[in-house]
């Protein structure tokens, strides 16, 4: 498949079927209309920072949860929450049940903060948009059952 953007992304592109379009995805996704940076800029927080924001405005989460939901360890999910309350996006509570726990939860301004990010990386770009109706729909089948199968391998 020589001149195809996977292709063409490395010399060592995978040659079956799979492996090329897994590296078309990550060329697209990952670095051709990697979103990150603008949201690091539209919001003055690291990335890390942006996607613990990002669950805790989906509902108050314990540490322990936010550690686990970001594959990152306590000390660090620490340091990460420490600046974000610092900033005035995260409040700490005490759990309902439990008051050795501490339950994090969006402030205001950490729901404004984090509907930016949101709306920065929910926005396709052009080239996706433009395509023509029924390739846009094949593809949209297509990623929809491949999130659902690795859901389901959870």
């Amino acid at each position: 498949m020589t001149g195809s953007p996977a292709h063409d992304a490395a010399s060592d592109a995978p040659s079956d079927a799979a492996g090329r379009v897994w590296t078309g995805m990550r060329l697209l996704v990952l670095e051709r209309h990697d979103r990150r940076r603008e949201v690091v800029e539209a919001t003055g927080l690291s990335f890390i920072r942006v996607k613990a924001l990002r669950r805790i405005a989906g509902g108050p989460l314990s540490m322990r949860e936010l550690a686990a939901g970001l594959s990152t360890d306590k000390p660090y999910t620490t340091l990460v929450v420490d600046d974000l309350e610092r900033r005035g996006l995260i409040e700490r509570t005490v759990h309902p049940t439990d008051r050795r726990q501490r339950m994090l939860a969006a402030t205001a301004q950490g729901l404004r903060v984090a509907r930016t990010a949101r709306e920065i990386l929910d926005n396709p770009p052009d080239f996706l948009r433009n395509l023509p109706p029924a390739d846009l729909a094949a593809l949209d089948r297509v990623i929809t059952a491949l999130v659902d199968a690795d859901h389901a391998a959870e």
